[in-house]
């Protein structure tokens, strides 16, 4: 029993560290938001973790009901004592004595004049991170899985025989409930993924083609094409809007141990660079969560062992080099922004709870 106490004593001051943010060497003491700011690359300007968004930010919640709604011109300070951010408005400029009101030499009345009073609109809020580049990602299907296909919408014909379809064209659709509104989006199965490790389908990519409105229900029902952005035909599906998601997200490490495998990187190419979107295959049912923030790493190097001296093979540590923060999370696979990264990502590299 005192060898447990003892070593949990010992263990305590490490623990309570492990979990301590550091801040960076460079760290200025303030920094003034600016347009095209996001809350993420300002705590990563401050902090080296900036995923730990309830210590950064914990003491500021009485001066920021919600933590996604900072404005330009507003100042963050970091408080190097508590080790936390906190927010407050920039210095007003010094007004010159001539500019100031005038003194009636009578009773000494100042007259003022009315002034115009602005106030933040929070469409000007920045972002958590850069919206920009996972907003795409947000309104369309992009993976359907092997179950959502049995029954899905299928277009089996098209007006006049016409082999493509465009916008205003019209369209047979079966399967087509009408008890789920006219809007719809049209899509074509692409890229099928397949887990690495165990071989199981996670489900196909789903290129999003137009959009479309059912104009007469039936066995097989009829729809006008709104809109084309690529050509459009038989046995392409049919899917209702996606619900539309959070514009704000909190950046956090998941509770639990998450070991992921980077299976697609967005455009066919074989590597990714800061703000490229990639494909885990990991997804809801393995406890991933819109938000959260994961460690990348590189396989480590395999040192060949020498014939002469009959040494064995030295396998080097796995190299931690990025940070990727996954904002969209289906049952079985994410998709994930690059956040962070001093490296290529490639395929097969290692998203993990950091």
């Amino acid at each position: 029993m005192r060898k447990i106490i003892s070593l949990i004593c010992l263990l305590l001051p490490i623990l309570a560290h492990a979990d301590q943010l550091e801040i960076r060497e460079n760290a200025p003491d303030r920094h003034v938001v600016v347009k095209g700011d996001t809350l993420w690359g300002i705590s990563a300007t401050f902090f080296k973790d900036p995923w730990k968004w309830q210590q950064i930010w914990g003491l500021n919640k009485d001066t920021i009901k919600d933590p996604h709604w900072i404005y330009p011109g507003d100042v963050v300070f970091l408080d190097r004592a508590t080790g936390t951010l906190r927010v407050g408005e920039a210095p007003q400029q010094a007004v010159a004595p001539d500019s100031l009101p005038a003194a009636t030499p009578d009773n000494n009345i100042v007259k003022l004049s009315p002034r115009i009073r602005e106030i933040a609109s929070d469409r000007d809020a920045i972002p958590v991170i850069p919206l920009n580049a996972i907003g795409p990602f947000l309104a369309k299907p992009l993976i359907i899985e092997d179950a959502e296909l049995a029954g899905t919408p299928t277009l089996v014909g098209t007006f006049e025989h016409r082999e493509l379809l465009g916008t205003d064209d019209i369209a047979y659709v079966k399967n087509l409930p009408a008890n789920k509104g006219a809007d719809w989006q049209i899509y074509r199965l692409g890229k099928t993924f397949i887990d690495p490790e165990t071989k199981e389908i996670l489900g196909h990519e789903a290129r999003y083609l137009g959009d479309a409105v059912a104009e007469k229900f039936a066995d097989i029902s009829e729809v006008r094409i709104t809109k084309a952005v690529s050509e459009i035909g038989k046995g392409d599906y049919l899917s209702q809007f996606s619900e539309p998601f959070p514009s704000s997200y909190e950046p956090r490490a998941p509770n639990t141990r998450i070991v992921a495998k980077v299976i697609s990187i967005f455009g066919g190419v074989a590597q990714a660079s800061q703000n490229a979107i990639i494909t885990l295959n990991k997804g809801k049912r393995d406890g991933l969560e819109n938000g959260h923030v994961l460690a990348v790493y590189q396989k480590g190097e395999v040192l060949k062992g020498g014939h002469i001296f009959k040494r064995d093979d030295i396998a080097l540590p796995d190299v931690r080099y990025g940070l990727v923060f996954v904002f969209r999370t289906f049952q079985k696979v994410s998709y994930a922004l690059v956040l962070q990264t001093r490296l290529p990502v490639q395929l097969q590299d290692t998203a993990q709870t950091p």
